[in-house]
Parts: C-alpha cells; sequence; structure tokens
C-alpha cells in the first residue's frame, strides 16, 4: 500500500532540518518532526518556555509528551528504500544531474541548494522558493556533488565545524562525540579563515613592498652616499699629495747629485792644482839634484841643501786615496730616506683603502716585506661616518644561545624568557648563563652596533672562542675572566668588566652602544651612540686569538644587533 500511494518527497521532510523524518513525532497539532529537532527547537532560549508548533505556531501548555510516531517511521523507512533505488537509477547516467525530488522520472535539474543539498528542476525549483521565502538558501548551478555534504555517519547535513577537532561534522555528531567543543556554524569558519587568509595576503604584499622599497633605497643610497663621494674625494687628494711629494723629492734628488757633483769636483780640481805645482817644483828640484850629481867638487855640496831635496821628496808624496769622497756617501743616504717616504706614503694609501673596503685591519707594503718591517697605520676614526668604515654586519650563532633566549625580528633580536626553548643539544651551546655568541670572529680593524631595552639590563662585549659554555661561575659568564671583556648596562649604572674587575663608568650611556676593535693595535673601545660619538671605555691589550661579539641579556629585557 505504501508503494501504491507513491508518496513526495516533502510529505515525509522535517520543517526544522529539511531533511527526511529521523525518529519521528507528531504534537498535538498535527505536525510531524524529528525528536532531535523539535526537542533543540523548543529547548532554544528565544522561546521562553512556550512550546509551539514551527508550522502553524499553536502554543501548548504544558510541554507536550513526545513518543516516537511507529506507523509514520515504518512508512519513511518504506520511503527511503525507494529513494536508494532512485538514486541508482540516477547513477546510471551521470552525464546529466536529476532533479532530487521528482519521482518515477525524474526531469533534469536546473539548480542546486547548498543549504537543503538537493538539485531541483524549473518546477521543484518554484516551490522551493516559495516555501522558503526571506530565508538566505544559496543556489548554486546543477551539481551531483551534493551527498559528499551529507555526514557519512548520521546522513546529515554537515553544518557546523568543530574547532577543538578541526572537522566538519553534522549536530548529531556534536551530540555524541563533540559535546563540550567549540563548534561554529561551517559558514562563519569559512569567513573566518577568508578574513584571517586576506590578513595574510595583505602582511605579505606589504612586506613584499616594504622590502622592494628598502632596497630600492639601498641601491639609490649607494649611488649618492657621501661615504663614496668622500673616499674619492680623499683618494684624490691623498695620490695628488703623494704625486707632489715625490716629484719634489725626485727634484730633490737630482739637485743634491749635481751639488755633490760639483763639490767633489772642485775639491779634486784643487788638489790637481796643488799636485801640478808640486810637481813643477819637483822638477825643478830633480835639475838641480842632476847638476850635484854630476859635479866633481865633494865640498860643493852642502848637507842642508841635500836635507831640502829629503824635504821636497816627502811633500810629493801624494796618496790617490786622499781625494776626498764623504760627500758622495750623502747620496745613497738620501735615497734610503726616500724609500722610507714611499714606504709610509703606500701605509697612507693603505689607509684609505681600509676606509673604502670594511674590516681590512693592516698592511704590509713590498719594502716592509723585504726588510722585515711591519708598518702599523695609528689613524683613530674620530666621528660615526668614520667608525662606519669599518662596519661589520654581525649575527647570532643559535648553536650558542641558552636556551632561555628567543629571537625574533629575522634572527636580529634575542629576548630572555621563564620558559626555555626546545632547542637541540649542541657542545657551543651557553647552559648556565644566558648569553649567545656571533658566528664569525673579528681580527682587524671592525664596529658594530646593538640597542637594548627593558628592566634586566644586557652585557655587550667579546670573548675567545675557547670561553667555557657549561660551566657554572665566572668561567662562562662574559667579562669576568681572562678570555673575555664587556660593558654592563643597565637603566641606573654602567660598567666595564675584565677577570673578575670591575670599572665603574660615570658617562650616561644610551641605550645604542658602538663597539670598535683594533685587533693588531690591541685596542677595544665602547662607545654611547645618539648624534654624537661618546666614549665610554677604552682599554689597550694583546689579542692572541679572534674575538667573538657575545651577550649575556637579562630577564625581561631584548637586544637587537643594528644594521645599515
Amino acid at each position: 500500500q505504501v508503494q501504491q500511494m507513491k508518496p513526495e518527497h516533502d510529505q515525509f521532510s522535517c520543517s526544522v532540518c529539511l531533511e527526511v523524518l529521523r525518529d519521528p513525532v507528531t504534537i498535538p497539532c498535527g505536525h510531524s518532526y524529528c525528536l532531535d529537532c523539535i526537542e533543540d527547537y523548543w529547548n532554544r532560549v528565544k522561546q521562553k518556555s512556550q512550546y509551539s508548533c514551527p508550522q502553524c505556531r499553536q502554543v501548548f501548555n504544558p510541554k507536550p509528551l513526545l513518543s516516537r510516531n511507529t506507523v509514520l517511521g515504518e512508512v519513511v523507512e518504506k520511503f527511503q528504500q525507494t529513494g536508494s533505488q532512485g538514486a541508482v537509477q540516477h547513477l546510471t547516467n551521470p552525464t546529466e544531474v536529476k532533479c532530487s525530488i521528482c519521482k518515477g522520472r525524474q526531469s533534469k535539474a536546473v539548480k542546486s541548494c547548498l543549504v537543503c543539498l538537493d538539485s531541483y528542476c524549473a518546477s521543484h525549483l518554484k516551490v522551493h522558493e516559495e516555501r522558503h521565502h526571506g530565508k538566505t538558501h544559496r543556489l548554486i548551478p546543477a551539481t551531483d556533488e551534493l551527498r559528499a555534504r551529507l555526514c557519512p555517519q548520521h546522513d546529515k547535513v554537515v553544518r557546523l565545524y568543530c574547532r577543538t577537532d578541526q572537522l566538519s561534522v553534522c549536530s548529531q555528531c556534536v551530540r555524541e562525540r563533540h559535546m563540550g567543543h567549540d563548534c561554529v556554524s561551517v559558514a562563519h569558519e569559512r569567513t573566518e579563515q577568508q578574513k584571517k587568509l586576506r590578513e595574510s595576503s595583505m602582511k605579505s604584499l606589504q612586506k613584499l613592498n616594504d622590502t622592494e622599497k628598502e632596497l630600492r633605497y639601498i641601491i639609490k643610497y649607494i649611488k649618492v652616499s657621501v661615504f663614496t663621494k668622500a673616499a674619492v674625494e680623499e683618494s684624490e687628494r691623498i695620490f695628488s699629495r703623494l704625486i707632489r711629494s715625490i716629484e719634489k723629492q725626485s727634484c730633490e734628488v737630482k739637485e743634491l747629485i749635481r751639488v755633490q757633483e760639483r763639490a767633489a769636483v772642485s775639491q779634486a780640481e784643487e788638489l790637481l792644482e796643488k799636485v801640478q805645482r808640486e810637481t813643477a817644483e819637483l822638477k825643478r828640484s830633480e835639475e838641480e839634484l842632476e847638476k850635484l850629481c854630476h859635479t866633481e867638487d865633494h865640498l860643493s855640496i852642502s848637507l842642508p841643501e841635500v836635507e831640502v831635496f829629503y824635504v821636497v821628496s816627502g811633500v810629493l808624496n801624494v796618496e790617490p786615496a786622499a781625494v776626498p769622497m764623504e760627500r758622495s756617501k750623502l747620496i745613497p743616504a738620501f735615497l734610503r730616506r726616500l724609500k722610507v717616504f714611499y714606504m709610509f706614503s703606500v701605509v697612507e694609501m693603505s689607509t684609505l683603502s681600509s676606509g673604502v673596503l670594511p674590516n681590512v685591519a693592516n698592511f704590509k707594503c713590498s719594502a716592509a716585506k723585504r726588510t722585515q718591517v711591519e708598518v702599523p697605520f695609528n689613524l683613530e676614526p674620530k666621528t660615526r661616518a668614520d667608525f662606519l668604515y669599518y662596519y661589520n654586519d654581525i649575527g647570532f650563532d643559535q648553536n650558542t644561545a641558552n636556551p632561555y633566549l628567543s629571537f625574533s625580528n629575522g634572527q636580529r633580536e634575542v629576548t630572555t624568557h621563564l620558559e626555555p626553548q626546545p632547542y637541540p643539544d649542541h657542545p657551543d651551546r651557553f647552559t648556565s648563563w644566558a648569553q649567545v655568541l656571533c658566528r664569525a670572529g673579528m681580527a682587524g680593524r671592525c664596529y658594530w652596533e646593538v640597542e637594548w631595552s627593558g628592566k634586566g639590563g644586557v652585557s655587550i662585549g667579546v670573548c675567545y672562542k675557547n670561553i667555557s659554555r657549561n660551566r657554572g661561575g665566572s668561567d662562562s659568564k662574559i667579562g669576568h675572566n681572562t678570555k673575555s671583556w664587556s660593558l654592563d648596562c643597565s637603566h641606573s649604572i654602567c660598567s666595564f668588566q675584565h677577570n673578575k674587575e670591575s670599572v665603574s663608568i660615570a658617562t650616561p650611556s644610551s641605550n645604542r652602544i658602538g663597539v670598535y676593535l683594533d685587533f693588531r693595535g690591541g685596542a677595544l673601545s665602547f662607545y654611547s651612540v645618539s648624534d654624537t660619538m661618546v666614549l665610554l671605555q677604552k682599554i689597550k691589550t694583546t689579542f692572541n686569538q679572534p674575538v667573538y661579539p657575545g651577550f649575556w641579556v637579562g630577564l625581561g629585557s631584548t637586544l637587537k644587533l643594528r644594521s645599515l
């Protein structure tokens, strides 16, 4: 009899959930609903203890006693079996979507409802619009994938999203397995996720725009940089001065050679004239002697005359070495002084190069290498622009970071927290102090800047790589042993630490600290950086190995590595 009735789908639909009746109950006015649907409807706050029919609005007081309508339940089961056979027939022609309401020969569907999860032909679509007039039922082009929106366990529409388990569920799932979880409607969750995606997209776009602007600014800054212009002008000035000095020294050398030549020639000419005079006198004396030798009168040769001949012979004994040569020795000495001048000129050019190329520490000219003489340059930077010539972009080494330190802002900031971070074990990691080192060691002329904030204070310093990492006490604390030096800063006091010795600094410091290292010169300086460079502390020592920038960060404080 049930099959001969050929019932329509709407006759067995619950007007609350718009699905086929499940555990149908009939209320006193004659309308039937799902047991769960009418219970939920009457339990809503807006009912205010009034129990009315969702369709005819008839009010019941007290609340009617609900029990399952057995006959209607059997009819619904027969109807569902008939509907399953129709579904099988529908699958035999998957090329077009059939109306899920039509019975027997199904018409082609034109629209599908995302709320009802049914597809409608033109006639049933009109009925659907009349029934749900004023309600938001979203219609889309007809599709046969609506069954995917049903709960596979309860065959109900999936309208809820459990944020706790991150699952799309139906109302029955919420009552059975998701009771007390944070559940919202699927539409609400979709709106929230779309909002988050839009915000994420906007942030990414903004970050890309900022990065592009920053890169364009850097390119423009490099092209019009005052440091570049200053470096070019300084190089021209030094080379011009060097050329003028070399030309001047060349003229002086030539003139000195000419002077020494004239002096030597003059002395030689005087000596030659004297020799010529004495030679003539010698010839005359020889003639007299010849005459005396040929005379036969022995008495005519007197002893004084003979002694005169001996004296003349002694005067004429002139050695060639008597020609003065000391003045000629001045020329090599002057040339040696010129070589020294050239060596220091090369060092001056190296100083210019060290300004143009950061982290170039010392140079040795070829002449200095040949003579095993190391030529340092001692030009100390004065202004911040001078210090920036030696600027180094340092970065944290996370393998050395204490577990209570966390990084942010592209690994450029470090903060101390109460909870440890899940860092992997590493032999270089500090375990007792909230400290971290930088990746690269410094062994030339280097400069870097940091900023700090917070109430816990910070320590800014350098240390050797072989400083203790896992010991307590002063062995592993930066600035408290022979392997490290540090500037301890807080809002109330500033002090310099080395090998358990502390030096209080009276000069007030800013939150930006600059560190300048002259490795070869054995100098380490700390500056307070604002509009000017204020020296806080400078020490002279001998570094026997490269040093690494290191930092201790107090609880609640943040330290940031500055970059140009």
